[in-house]
C-alpha cells in the first residue's frame, strides 16, 4: 500500500551539460515563463539565479531551460510521484540532463500539485517543501481504517448521524493554528532503521512523538447529498499529516472517520490551476524534442551541402590542378613536364 508522506524528496542523480540545440520555432520564449523565486523556490540573496518556473499551456523557445526548472505538475489519480519524476526524466535525458527530483510526495490515491525539479533547479527543492500548502479534500464519517485513509479496509464503524453541522465547524475551528499531531503508523517515518508502514503491516504498532504543525485555516462543510462526507480546505505548515488532522476531527466528536479523497492545490505561490496535465506535458516535451532534433539535422545536411557546393564550383573554375592556368596576358601558361 502506497503510504502518505507529508514532505519527502525523490533520490538525485548526478546531472551533465545539456546538449546543444538550435532553439525551436514558433514556440513562445523563456521569458514567457517566471522565475521561480517566489514560489518557494531559490532564497533571494542565495547567490544563485533562480530557476525558471514552467507552467501550462505552452513550453518555452528554448528547451535548454531544463537545465534549471520547476515544472508545476498536475498529479493525476494513479501516479506514484516517482512515476511523474521517472516520466520526466525519460524525457529530458534526451537532452543531456539527468537531475531530477521532486518537492514533497503525493500519495497515488491523491492529485493535485506536484513540484518538479530540473537540472540545478533541484537545488531549490528545500525552498518548496519549506513552504506553506493547501489542500482539499473530503472525510467520512463513522468510519475508521488503520492507515486513516481509504487504502485499506474499514475495522471500525461508530455513529455520526447526530453531528450537526455548527459542531463540525466548531471542531474544526479547535485544530486551527498550532496544534500537535501524532504521525500515523502508515507513514513513511523510520524507527530504529525500519519504515513505521512496515512495522504496521507486521502487526507491531510503536510510540511516536507528537509533531508540532501550523494549521492556518480549516474550513468544513457537509456534502449536499451524502450528509456522512464532510469536505475540507486546509493550509498548513511543512509536515502536517491530512489523514491524522480528518481523524483527529472526527474522534474529537466522538466518532471515527477517514480520509476518502485528497488533492494539492497550492504549494507557496505556486498553484495547481498554473500545472501541466502530466500526459499534455510529455506529449509535447517530446514533440518539442523531436523537433530541435529535427532542426539540428537539417542544420547539418545543409552545412555538408554547402561544402559540395563550393568543392564543385572550385574545381569548375580552376578545370583541375595544374590544368588550363593563364599568365596574366591571358595565354596559357606551359604545363609542367
Amino acid at each position: 500500500m502506497p503510504t502518505n508522506i507529508a514532505a519527502e524528496t525523490a533520490a538525485n542523480t548526478p546531472g551533465s551539460t545539456a546538449a546543444q540545440l538550435p532553439p525551436r520555432k514558433g514556440v513562445n520564449s523563456s521569458s514567457d515563463h517566471k522565475s521561480a523565486a517566489g514560489a518557494g523556490g531559490a532564497a533571494s540573496g542565495s547567490g544563485r539565479a533562480a530557476p525558471t518556473q514552467l507552467t501550462a499551456p505552452e513550453l518555452p523557445l528554448d528547451l535548454q531551460v531544463f537545465n534549471s526548472a520547476v515544472l508545476l505538475v498536475d498529479k493525476p489519480k494513479g501516479w506514484t510521484s516517482f512515476d511523474a519524476c521517472n516520466a520526466i526524466k525519460k524525457a529530458i535525458k534526451r537532452l543531456g540532463i539527468k537531475k531530477v527530483g521532486h518537492a514533497g510526495t503525493l500519495d497515488p490515491a491523491a492529485t493535485g500539485l506536484l513540484i518538479i525539479c530540473t537540472g540545478s533547479g533541484t537545488k531549490s527543492i528545500e525552498g518548496f517543501m519549506a513552504a506553506q500548502k493547501e489542500y482539499s479534500g473530503t472525510l467520512k464519517l463513522g468510519e475508521g481504517t488503520v492507515s486513516l485513509d481509504a487504502e485499506e479496509e474499514v475495522t471500525e464503524r461508530l455513529p455520526w448521524e447526530h453531528l450537526t453541522d455548527e459542531q463540525l465547524q466548531e471542531a474544526a475551528k479547535t485544530l486551527t493554528g498550532d496544534i500537535k499531531q501524532v504521525p500515523p503508523m502508515y507513514s513513511a517515518l523510520h524507527h530504529q532503521g525500519q519504515r513505521l508502514h512496515e512495522l504496521a503491516r507486521a502487526g507491531v504498532t510503536v510510540e511516536r512523538a507528537a509533531r508540532p504543525v501550523t494549521i492556518t485555516r480549516f474550513d468544513v462543510h457537509r456534502d449536499a447529498s451524502d450528509c456522512q462526507l464532510v469536505h475540507f480546505y486546509v493550509g498548513c505548515s511543512k509536515g502536517t499529516y491530512i489523514r491524522t488532522l480528518c481523524h483527529d476531527l472526527a474522534t474529537s466528536l466522538g466518532t471515527t472517520g477517514h480520509l476518502v479523497a485528497l488533492r494539492r492545490e497550492a504549494i507557496g505561490d505556486a498553484r495547481v490551476d498554473k500545472a501541466w496535465d502530466i500526459q499534455v506535458l510529455l506529449d509535447k516535451l517530446f514533440a518539442a524534442i523531436r523537433e530541435q532534433r529535427g532542426s539540428a539535422a537539417e542544420d547539418s545536411n545543409s552545412n555538408d551541402d554547402n561544402r559540395q557546393r563550393r568543392n564543385h564550383k572550385g574545381r569548375g573554375r580552376g578545370g583541375g590542378r595544374g590544368r588550363g592556368r593563364r599568365n596574366k596576358d591571358g595565354a596559357a601558361a606551359p604545363q609542367a613536364q
